[in-house]
C-alpha cells in the first residue's frame, strides 16, 4: 500500500530533481530539496485537516481531487499564484511578468533602471494582504473547530470551556472580526490598512460562503448515518456526491491555497527564481503532502489516532495568528514549521498513550478519557 500510494509521487521527485539539475545544476538541486523539505513541513497538518474532508468524499470526487486538485495546486498555487500577484501588483503584463520573474536582477532587492521592483520585492510587498486572506480564512476553520461540542476532546480543560461560550450565535465571525480590526490597526503599515481590511474580510466571507454551501448540500449527521446505512443506504464514503462533493472539493482547494500563502512567501527567503520554488514546492513538496493525505485516508489514520484532528486544528489557529502577526512583523519559516509539527506531534502522542491506556485497562474504558499531554 505504501509503494502504490507514495510512488508516483517518488517518481515525480525524483523527475524534478533531475529538471533542476539540468536547469541550474547542483545549486538548483540543492534548492529544491531545501524547498521540498519546508513544504512538506510546512503542510503536514494540511494533509491531517484534508484527510479529515477527504475521507467524506465519494470515491469519484477523491479521485478529482487527487488529480485536478494536484494541478491546481502543482501549477495554480506554486507557479501560476505568484505570476498573478506580480501582475496585478505591478501594472505589468503577464509575459512581462513572467520575463521579470525569470530574469531577475543581480540583488533580488535592487531595482531595475527603469525603475520597476524586482519580482520578489513586489510580491514580498503584497504579503499583507496574502496574508489577511490566509489568515482569516484560517482562522474562521480554526473557530468554527474548538467552538463545536464534541464527544472526544483533547486538551479538555480548554476545549469544554471554549465549546460551551462557542454556543453564543456568530461568535467566530465576531472573535475572527476583533482579531482582524487588532490586525490592521496596529499591524499593517499605514498605507496597507485598507487592503488588509478588504483581504481579511474577502477570506471571512470565502470561508463562510464555501462551508455553508458544503453544508447545504451535506446528507445528514453521524446518527442520521448509521439508520441510513443498517437500511441499506449509502455509505459514510458515499454520502458526498455530486453538488455536496463540488463544494468540499472547492472547500478543500481553497484550504489547500491557504495553508499554501506561507510556503510560496517563505520560498523567497531561499530563492527568487519562479522554476526552482514550482519544482520544490509544487512537484515535490505538494505531491508528498497529497500522498499523506490518501495514506491517511487509507490507513484509517485518524480513527486509530483520534487527537490528530484536534492538533491539526491547533496548528491550523497557531498558523492563522501567525500570518496575522506577520502582516506587521516578520516570522522565521522555521518557526511556522515547528509550531505545526510539535502541536501535531504533542496530539499523536496523546494518541498512542489513549490507545495503551484502553487496552491495558479495560476494552470498554470511555473514549473520552484525556490523555496527559
Amino acid at each position: 500500500m505504501v509503494l502504490r500510494i507514495f510512488g508516483l509521487s517518488i517518481a515525480i521527485s525524483i523527475l524534478a530533481m533531475i529538471v533542476a539539475f539540468i536547469y541550474g545544476g547542483p545549486e538548483a538541486l540543492f534548492l529544491v530539496i531545501i524547498l521540498s523539505i519546508l513544504e512538506i513541513s510546512l503542510s503536514f497538518d494540511n494533509a491531517v485537516i484534508n484527510a479529515t474532508v477527504l475521507q467524506r468524499m465519494s470515491e469519484f470526487w477523491q479521485k478529482i481531487f487527487l488529480t485536478i486538485g494536484v494541478i491546481i495546486a502543482v501549477f495554480g498555487m506554486r507557479l501560476v499564484f505568484p505570476l498573478v500577484i506580480v501582475w496585478a501588483a505591478s501594472g505589468l503584463g503577464p509575459v512581462a511578468a513572467l520575463d521579470l520573474a525569470l530574469n531577475p536582477p543581480a540583488d533580488d532587492a535592487a531595482y531595475f533602471t527603469n525603475g520597476e521592483p524586482s519580482y520578489e520585492t513586489i510580491l514580498t510587498d503584497a504579503h499583507p494582504q496574502i496574508a489577511a486572506f490566509g489568515g482569516m480564512f484560517l482562522l474562521m476553520l480554526f473557530l468554527g473547530f474548538i467552538f463545536e461540542e464534541r464527544e472526544i476532546t483533547w486538551l479538555s480543560w480548554l476545549e469544554k470551556p471554549l465549546a460551551r461560550i462557542g454556543k453564543l450565535d456568530q461568535l467566530s465571525v465576531v472573535v475572527a472580526g476583533i482579531v482582524l480590526v487588532l490586525s490592521g490597526s496596529f499591524l499593517a503599515a499605514d498605507d496597507k490598512v485598507s487592503t488588509v481590511m478588504i483581504s481579511g474580510v474577502l477570506g471571512m466571507i470565502t470561508y463562510i460562503a464555501v462551508n455553508g454551501l458544503g453544508e447545504l448540500f451535506n446528507l445528514p449527521e453521524e446518527g442520521e448515518e448509521e439508520e441510513t446505512a443498517k437500511s441499506g443506504g449509502p455509505t459514510q464514503l458515499a454520502k458526498a456526491t455530486g453538488k455536496a462533493g463540488f463544494f468540499l472539493f472547492l472547500y478543500l482547494e481553497v484550504l489547500d491555497a491557504s495553508f499554501s500563502f506561507d510556503g510560496v512567501i517563505g520560498a523567497f527567503a531561499i530563492t527568487a527564481d519562479p522554476i526552482i520554488i514550482a519544482l520544490g514546492l509544487g512537484f515535490v513538496g505538494a505531491m508528498f503532502v497529497r500522498s499523506i493525505t490518501v495514506f491517511l485516508v487509507r490507513k484509517g489514520t485518524l480513527s486509530d489516532y483520534v487527537y490528530l484532528e484536534h492538533g491539526a486544528h491547533w496548528a491550523i489557529g497557531a498558523l492563522a495568528v501567525i500570518l496575522m502577526v506577520s502582516i506587521g512583523v516578520h516570522i522565521n519559516e522555521i518557526i511556522t514549521g515547528l509550531v505545526g509539527v510539535f502541536l501535531i506531534g504533542a496530539a499523536f502522542i496523546s494518541s498512542l498513550i489513549r490507545n495503551k491506556r484502553i487496552a491495558n485497562t479495560d476494552p470498554k474504558l470511555d473514549e473520552n478519557t484525556p490523555a496527559t499531554v
